[in-house]
């Protein structure tokens, strides 16, 4: 055993009595686990060899855990001519390299350039920020942006943009403002020597964005160096996800031609809770957010005519992110999370929308919106139940500048979409015979690049293509093929076994005033183990045999809009390794389901639910597949907030919880959180739109607090753990888990709290395995 996994075991078994072979074993089980790499992302581009094939550049990560850090490396691979059915013979290269110190990667369009960012640590104000630029053999060029230009580079999945012009002459880019002068103190008073005070508070966009100044846009000519500010971005506008706007022409055949930049811009007012701070981002679909077009600071634009002020392009909607033009140019498509802004929602199911592209009139008034494809407020059966993206690629597009491509929850699903931006007509090109979860990563032509994972199989690399004669599409696993698992992991993975169930809606919840989209059934994740594979030497209390039905652990997802995917997790499968089986509950208001399911339940938490997954849990005692004595729960955020429900609402059904950076009392959390709205929307519902205050009033407090775990801490009779993090604004456990604690401990229960070095997430690799150490520890010394 290594000298971290010694350190960090010390800690939680101080509790538990002295170390023995089988939790020494669980250390190891879990290391191995939480090492299992995992892919991020892929870029395609054409062979440099000439031939038909095409190249894949992939990232992947891996948990580095005795340095606290996630490891990336790189790896490329060659596939053949896709229509030779050759591609078995892919030739990836025979090691990996690691990104050390990268912030950000980003191809160019070619492939035959390659960006990487370093950010340095740029808070004093004196270091820089490095920009390199690769070429196929060698470093093309290496520029220093000195923090006088700008601080850090947004390398975050909602800010982040880095994009390259069509001619890979010119990188548009986003980064922190640079820092304000700080006022100096101390010279000429009493001798003493100067010093800086800290200046006016700049307020920042909440969790995970901590002491981040304002994301403003840059462009960097990579032939000279040179690094600029695109002007014309009004103060109050933080703008993220920047891309260039096509040109009609070369810029050495019409140097007069415009360069133009779209990009996303955020106000720091957020106009539809009538607040006037910046509200929390991360997770939160519901900020209001526009297109806006400005120009960019290039060569042939005469610097002495002052820039032109950013054009609103999308005047009539609340909501526009990923923007991304057709191959073409003449098509300019964009996702809405208009849905979530007008209902209050943090996410909500999204809609697409188009923009017919006209170069000659970009930078004076606002365009056309065209409907793509509408919010689904109810799907037919399985039928296809709107839209729930988190991104788009950078290149969406198959080869027709029309067929558009992108990663959506379809119920417990992640799947990928094939849309007709003419038609509006929506093709799921994921097997519906399959019940794995898939993820885009990349395009060529028209084979598609993604990864697949299912709850016992981690991330494999596959390639699609087209099949012309059935109009389907075949795949075919890539994957590098001497990926090893250690032998006891691969072996637990092969007797893990999963199904996604149907759950019908409560009987008591069905009337006349319930959406028919909330009267559908809604789904859970059930994971078990092959019969007879579950020892006495994996489970604490009595452990099991091919006639005991193992342990039940209910896990469930935080938002609450949000789900539970039939994908990998590596902590969950530690957990079925240990000899447990899992029920992730997709419950009403889970994205995935349509709108009127998800909408049911703002307004209703604490309450509906809780139902549902009673009813979860009901249905699966009923159909033998868990034994009612033995139950626990464990949940995060949201998750959190309805384990501790549970625990209070049903104290006699739970033989533990654990709770993660959980939500226990709304009247406290909404004065601390970073989104304070989102305790009033989930508390009133849509009201909370306009309920909403900066300064509650007591009798908002009041229905704040009755719908919160807290309310019913008095009725929990078990013990539980509860792990939160020392840097959490959008949960603080100052407001929350820590009080709950209290709470528990002034009745005489046991509570155990984890506080860690972590954010909200609570993903850290070192708080991932102090953290499920626990747990596995904590079910075995309860169940």
């Amino acid at each position: 055993m290594d000298r971290i996994s010694e350190t960090v075991m010390s800690r939680p078994l101080e509790a538990i009595g002295k170390t023995s072979s089988t939790e020494v074993n669980e250390v190891a089980l879990l290391e191995n686990f939480l090492s299992i790499p995992s892919i991020e992302k892929a870029w395609t581009s054409p062979s440099w060899r000439g031939d038909d094939g095409f190249d894949v550049m992939v990232t992947i990560s891996q948990m580095n855990i005795s340095a606290n850090a996630t490891r990336i490396f790189m790896s490329t691979v060659f596939i053949p001519d896709v229509e030779s059915g050759n591609v078995k013979n892919c030739r990836w290269a025979p090691f990996p390299f690691e990104l050390s110190g990268a912030a950000l990667v980003v191809p160019s369009p070619s492939g035959t350039k390659l960006l990487v960012v370093r950010n340095d640590d740029v808070k004093n104000g004196t270091s820089q920020t490095k920009l390199e630029i690769w070429g196929q053999g060698q470093l093309l060029k290496e520029v220093h942006v000195p923090a006088s230009v700008h601080g850090s580079v947004y390398t975050d999945e909602w800010f982040q943009g880095a994009s390259w012009s069509q001619d890979e002459d010119y990188i548009a880019y986003v980064a922190e403002e640079p820092a304000k002068p700080r006022p100096e103190f101390g010279q000429g008073f009493l001798g003493a020597g100067a010093w800086k005070g800290q200046g006016e508070w700049i307020e920042d966009w909440g969790e995970t964005y901590t002491g981040m100044r304002r994301p403003i846009i840059f462009v960097a000519d990579i032939e000279s160096g040179a690094v600029q500010v695109v002007e014309g971005i009004p103060e109050d506008i933080s703008a993220g996800q920047v891309v260039w706007a096509p040109r009609m022409t070369t810029r050495s055949s019409c140097p007069a031609e415009k360069s133009i930049l779209v990009f996303v811009g955020w106000t720091s007012y957020a106009s539809n809770f009538n607040s006037p701070r910046k509200l929390g981002m991360v997770y939160c679909q519901n900020r209001p957010c526009h297109l806006y077009t400005v120009e960019a600071p290039v060569p042939g634009r005469d610097c002495l005519v002052p820039a032109l002020p950013a054009v609103k392009l999308t005047e009539g909607i609340n909501s526009a992110v990923f923007p991304r033009f057709s191959p073409d140019g003449k098509v300019l498509v964009f996702l809405s999370c208009e849905a979530a802004v007008n209902s209050g929602a943090h996410a909500a199911t999204n809609s697409l929308h188009s923009i017919s592209w006209s170069s000659g009139r970009v930078l004076s008034m606002p365009m056309q919106i065209n409907d793509v494809v509408k919010i689904v407020q109810h799907p037919d059966n399985d039928g296809f139940p709107g839209l729930y993206c988190s991104d788009l690629i950078a290149n969406p597009w198959l080869a027709d500048s029309c067929t558009l491509l992108l990663t959506s929850m379809w119920r417990s699903q992640e799947v990928i979409l094939a849309i007709n931006v003419e038609s509006g007509n929506v093709e799921r090109v994921t097997s519906c015979a399959s019940s794995s979860s898939w993820r885009l990563l990349g395009l060529q032509s028209s084979s598609l690049l993604a990864v697949a994972s299912s709850p016992h199989e981690p991330d494999i690399l596959m390639l699609g293509r087209r099949v012309e004669t059935n109009n389907d599409w075949s795949w075919v696993n890539i994957s590098v093929p001497s990926l090893k698992l250690p032998k006891k992991v691969e072996t637990s993975l092969k007797e893990m076994l999963y199904k996604i169930i149907q759950i019908p809606v409560p009987s008591t919840e069905v009337g006349d005033t319930l959406a028919e989209g909330a009267k559908q059934p809604f789904e859970a994740v059930y994971v078990s183990r092959r019969k007879g594979t579950v020892t006495k030497s994996r489970l604490g209390r009595g452990g099991g045999s091919q006639n005991k039905i193992p342990p039940l652990l209910l896990i469930l997802h935080g938002g609450p809009h949000s789900i539970a995917q039939s994908s990998f997790s590596k902590p969950a499968a530690f957990l079925s390794a240990l000899g447990y089986n899992l029920l992730y509950v997709n419950y009403r208001g889970s994205v995935g389901f349509g709108e009127e399911a998800l909408s049911s339940l703002p307004g209703n938490i604490g309450r509906q639910d809780v139902g549902d997954v009673l009813a979860a849990l009901n249905h699966v005692v009923k159909n033998g597949m868990a034994d009612p004595n033995k139950v626990s729960v464990m949940g995060g955020s949201h998750g959190g907030f309805l384990a501790s429900h549970l625990l209070g609402q049903a104290p006699d059904k739970f033989r533990t919880g654990i709770l993660r950076s959980p939500v226990c009392n709304l009247a406290a959390n909404v004065g601390t959180s970073d989104i304070p709205d989102w305790s009033y929307f989930e508390a009133f519902g849509k009201e909370g739109l306009t309920t909403y205050s900066e300064v509650p009033s007591a009798s908002d407090l009041s229905v704040l607090y009755q719908c919160s775990p807290i309310a019913h801490v008095s009725k929990v009779k078990v013990p539980t753990l509860i792990i939160v993090g020392t840097q959490d604004r959008r949960v603080p456990a100052i407001s929350n888990g820590l009080p709950y604690a209290q709470a528990l401990r002034a009745r005489g229960l046991e509570a155990k709290v984890i506080y860690v070095q972590d954010r909200h997430s609570l993903e850290r690799p070192q708080t991932q395995f102090e953290g499920y150490l626990n747990v596995g520890l904590w079910l075995k010394r309860f169940m």
